[in-house]
Order: C-alpha cells, then structure tokens, then sequence
C-alpha cells in the first residue's frame, strides 16, 4: 500500500532532482530537495485537512486528485503564484516579472525582498483566519478542552474572528510603521502596505471560503437528490444508474477540495522564497513537495489514520496559526526557516501522541465495561 501510493511521487523526485541539476548544476541539486522538504513539513496540515474531505471520495476520483489535482497544484500555486506576488508588488506585468525572474536575478531578489512585508501580512492573515474559524466552532471532539470549550462558546458571536484578525492586523502595520519611522522613515510607507496587503489575504479568504461553502452546499443537494432518486426506483422497481449521480456529486467535492488545497499552498510559496528566488527552481522543489502532500493525503484515508487519531485534525489547525503568528512576526523580525518547520512538527506530533493515548484509555475501558456487562445479567 505505501510503495503504490507514493510510487507517483518518488517518479516525481527523481524527475524533479534531473531536471535540478540539468538547470544549475549540483548546487541546484540541493536547492531542489530543501524545498520539497520544506514544502512537505510545512503542508503536513494540508494532507491532514484534505483527508477529512478527499475520503468521502471514491478510488477513481481519488486518481483524479492525484494526476489533474497535481497539474492544478503544481502550475497554479507553485510556478504561477510566486510570479503574481512579484508582479504585483513591483508593479510589473506577468511577463516582464517571468523575464526579470530569469535574467536579472539580483533584481528580482531585491523585489521579492521589499515584497516581504505584504507577502507575509497576506498570508499570514490568510492563515489567521482558517485559524480562528476552526477554533471558534463547537466540535463533538476537543482535544486541549480546557482551551477549546470557552473559545467555542465564544464562536457563537458573529464575526468574531474577522474583528480579532482585523486588530491583529492594524496592530502588525501601526508597530510596523512606528519602528520604521523610529529607524528614519527609510521605510515608513511600509506600514500602509502591511495593512493594504493584509486586507487583501482577509478578503481572498472570504473568497475561498464562499467558494468552498457553494462547492459544499451543492455537493449536499446532490447526494439528496441521489437518495430520493434510490428510494423513488425502490418504490417502482425500476433500476437507476448510481453512476452518474455519484460522478456530479464527486465532481462537486472534487472542486471543493481543488479550492481548499489551494487555500493552504501559501505558506509553503511564501515560506520558499526563504530559500531561493528562482522560480524554476522553486516550482521544481515545491512541486516534489506537493506530490508528496496528495499522496500522504490519499495515503491518510486510504488507511483510516483520521478515524483513529481523532487529535490530528486539530493539531493541524494549530500548526495553521503558529505559523500564521511567525508570518507576522517577519515582518518585523527574522526567523529561521527551521524553527518554522519545527514548530508544526512538534504541534502535529504533540496531537499524534494524544490521539495515541486516547485510543489506548478507550481500550483499557472497554474490557471494564464489558465485565460490568456481564456482572449486570441476572
């Protein structure tokens, strides 16, 4: 099961680390791997939350997740998207900032330099809000109840999560532009770009988010109509092709789920020009990693690890807003790319490990409840 799930993504690899060295040589090599390593410690999450989604989903579509869902993933998020951040931070048409990308290098490394602060205020914002959905809403499991129970009580006010990100926000830009100013005012309309740019994340969420709710709700309608259409050609006798029902209802999940990936592709773009500001490179690097993330994803459901560690899922969300806190921390202050990875290393595992004890208390309670059973008939 482990080979054929990733015998995709070790082909991807090998390609990928080619291709590496035929573009820049060993050190190329190198680059290549650190970012696919990045990219797969920092999307750990993403295979986590798809899971949830991508096993409501059958074998077939699953295949469609991992070929066309890898095209999308790849040539969207990780080659098209890092040109669109520079592009539009430097004021620069698609094609102008693609051909300063390959020929001026030193150039477009200043421009993703000055391009920092907004890169990191978007998606650091981005990030915040998935963030605070998540622990705002009631949920039958809880994992760090102490801290999750009161929150989700405090969920029930409305759009208490855009007004927290929004402080956060205007909090990040004013301490921005004061220290700035403070410095000389080299830099000090940086605080406007801080706030602009971390509108701009808050407002793509609400996007995403409306566009994930469409995708769902329609998804709902259709595996309704699939149940009234079964139990109208139970009553008549009449057979009913499950086929084509179950292909729109997949295809709808499908979109669903194209858009929720994409919605977590950010940090590992944002954190990757960290690394290297060629965009070759990085599309090779990150896209390894993202083959990786669909198959771990499909991997995850495919061996149930979801179901039976319930704590994974929440963990994750937590990794979400650790990172979301760095992201705005740089762009103030440095922070190593390693403490980064680390950190949802240590969140994800830290869940894993409750997850662990928990199933290990349900199974020393069973046999308990099974004895006081049988001690209960007369």
């Amino acid at each position: 099961m482990l080979v054929k799930t990733f015998r995709g993504a070790f082909v991807c690899t090998a390609l990928g680390l080619a291709l590496g060295v035929l573009y820049g040589g060993w050190t190329a090599l190198g680059v290549v791997a650190i970012l696919a390593v990045l990219e797969i410690s920092l999307s750990f999450d993403n295979a986590v939350v798809n899971a949830g989604v991508l096993k409501k989903m059958n074998a077939f579509w699953q295949r469609i997740f991992l070929t066309a869902g890898v095209l999308i993933a790849v040539f969207g998020m990780r080659l098209a998207f890092p040109v669109v951040i520079v592009a539009i931070t430097a004021r620069l048409n698609p094609y102008d900032a693609v051909h300063l990308a390959l020929t001026d290098k030193d150039r477009y490394q200043q421009l993703v330099t000055d391009a920092h602060p907004a890169i990191a205020a978007f998606g650091g914002m981005f990030l915040l809000m998935i963030f605070l959905d998540f622990i705002f809403e009631e949920r039958d499991v809880q994992w760090l109840r102490r801290i999750e129970q009161p929150l989700a009580r405090l969920g029930k006010v409305d759009m208490l999560s855009v007004c927290i990100a929004l402080v956060v926000l205007l909090v990040t830009s004013f301490t921005f532009a004061t220290h700035a100013h403070q410095e000389g005012g080299v830099h000090a309309d940086k605080g406007q770009t801080v706030l602009v740019a971390g509108i701009a994340g808050l407002i793509t969420y609400m996007i995403v988010g409306g566009l994930s709710g469409f995708f769902e709700d329609r998804l709902d309608d259709e595996e309704e109509r699939e149940q009234e259409a079964e139990e109208t050609a139970a009553r008549t006798g009449r057979s009913r092709s499950a086929v084509v029902l179950a292909g729109r209802a997949a295809f709808f999940m499908f979109l669903y789920l194209e858009v929720l990936d994409a919605s977590f592709s950010f940090d590992g773009v944002i954190g990757a020009f960290a690394i290297t500001n060629d965009i070759v490179l990085m599309a090779l690097g990150l896209g390894i990693g993202a083959v990786y993330v669909r198959s771990l994803t499909v991997y995850l459901v495919r061996q149930g690890t979801l179901d039976d560690y319930v704590y994974l899922e929440h963990g994750a969300h937590y990794a979400i807003g650790a990172l979301a806190v760095i992201l705005m921390v740089t762009i103030q202050y440095e922070i190593n790319e390693v403490i980064t990875g680390l950190v949802g290393v240590v969140l994800i595992g830290w869940s894993f490990w409750s997850s662990v004890r928990r199933n290990q208390a349900l199974a020393a309670a069973e046999p308990d409840s099974e004895a006081a059973a049988r001690v209960s008939v007369p």
